[in-house]
């Protein structure tokens, strides 16, 4: 059938050991949310399973609205007793969609709009410039509500670094004038929507890794990770983004990332591009949480905080990073942490799907913003590894008129040096500059 041959197998063989047990079904949000079973994994294995069989088109509407419905979150592998790589399969099957589909691209023409936003540093910048000056008038927290439009208001608006009396900027130089760091050098993988809407994050990562003993370095010629055209089935066009990532990180022993989304696929570089090359890069990838909990990470000031941890879909299910954003947490006096009942669950972010499918993005979020309003004590902060998840989260929050804010996790350790004096020590024990 023409444009219906199937991509490398190697994607769909990871759906080979589905046995429709149905475990995954309690694991699936958008399957939580519609109760159909097109809708879940084990659903949505049997449509990928005849697409490649060729008993489906690949541009059949049925097909197309369960698989691009589906998140991409990947809860449904932990659970699985048989191993399924549902990821990859899913991966397999929206790349022979995307090559059926008019311009090789995926998720309609606002889907291939956005995409063709983040192939180029010179189409994103910009407009993330013009959102940060917009936030800074205030308007969209003002603004921020339930309807569409003022949700989007909102989740610009959890974007805002929170106030918290921490001396952004103080300790960013320090290690630059100590002696290299015994744990080695760490290159920052800025990305896109990071580096522009949340280089707050990125200030707080510096700090925190120097304060462990790394030492932070600055990468040029760095572009967006591709994770978004990795999900949507656009393999070319990641495959170019993750080249000319491949030929700006040289140096540094390890490239941290926080950003879970980015992480997932930078540490796939070496199957998305399977070269030498690639895998030696996939293998210094690391999550800052992986690196701070390495360190220790050493202590810091007391902060008296109720604070609700919620799990970033691509960094516990796809990473399987669990335990290290807890160890970050704990080293943190003081600091009142939980978990909620369905912090591992997705939020309703993943990528660019809260835009193409805002209904089902925000049904996947009332559960867990209905979870924050019934803990008791209200938490007075979320944190959670992700951006997409920060602003999802932090709109559903404000939507609902709940006074709890969204932060990284990365920010609470940042404030608690700041409040134990980390960064002054820091600075008074640095070798002074010869005249």
């Amino acid at each position: 059938m023409a444009g219906n041959a199937a991509p490398d197998r190697s994607g769909y063989a990871a759906l080979d050991p589905c046995v429709h047990c149905g475990f995954c079904l309690p694991a699936c949000p958008t399957y939580l949310v519609t109760g159909d079973e097109a809708d879940s994994p084990r659903g949505r294995i049997v449509l990928m399973r005849a697409l490649e069989r060729g008993e489906i088109p690949s541009d059949d509407p049925a097909l197309v609205e369960h698989l691009d419905a589906c998140l991409g979150c990947r809860g449904c592998e932990p659970v699985c007793p048989s191993g399924v790589g549902y990821g990859r399969g899913l991966q397999a099957a929206r790349e022979q969609i995307a090559a059926a589909t008019a311009g090789g691209k995926a998720g309609g023409w606002r889907g291939r709009m956005m995409l063709s936003v983040f192939r180029h540093r010179f189409l994103w910048r910009p407009l993330f410039a013009a959102a940060r000056l917009f936030r800074g008038t205030g308007l969209p927290a003002r603004l921020a509500g339930p309807s569409n439009t003022r949700f989007s208001l909102a989740m610009l608006a959890a974007t805002e670094p929170r106030a918290h009396g921490t001396a952004r900027g103080t300790a960013s130089a320090t290690a630059r004038s100590e002696p290299l760091p015994l744990r080695g050098s760490v290159a920052l993988f800025r990305g896109c929507v990071m580096d522009s809407l949340f280089d707050h994050v990125h200030q707080a990562t510096r700090r925190t890794l120097e304060a462990n003993g790394y030492r932070v370095i600055e990468v040029t010629g760095q572009v967006c990770c591709g994770a978004l055209h990795e999900h949507a089935g656009d393999r070319s066009d990641a495959e170019a983004l993750a080249r000319r990532n491949l030929a700006a990180f040289t140096t540094a022993d390890f490239i941290v990332v926080n950003s879970a989304g980015c992480g997932a696929l930078l540490k796939d570089y070496g199957h998305l591009l399977d070269e030498p090359a690639a895998h030696a890069f996939a293998e210094r990838v690391r999550d800052v949480s992986e690196l701070l909990a390495a360190a220790g990470p050493r202590a810091g000031g007391a902060l008296p905080l109720d604070v609700a941890y919620d799990a970033p879909c691509h960094l516990q299910h796809a990473q399987r990073v669990q335990a290290e954003p807890l160890a970050l947490l704990a080293a943190i006096p003081e600091l009142r942490l939980r978990l909620l009942p369905g912090s591992d669950k997705c939020c309703g972010s993943a990528g660019i799907y809260s835009t193409l499918h805002p209904g089902m993005a925000r049904a996947v979020l009332d559960r867990k913003i209905a979870e924050l309003a019934d803990a008791a004590p209200r938490p007075a902060l979320v944190a959670t590894g992700n951006p997409g998840c920060l602003m999802q989260i932090g709109a559903g929050l404000r939507a609902a008129g709940l006074p709890i804010g969204v932060v990284h996790p990365v920010e609470l350790l940042d404030w608690s040096y700041e409040a134990g004096g980390i960064y002054a020590d820091i600075l008074r024990h640095a070798p002074r500059a010869r005249a």
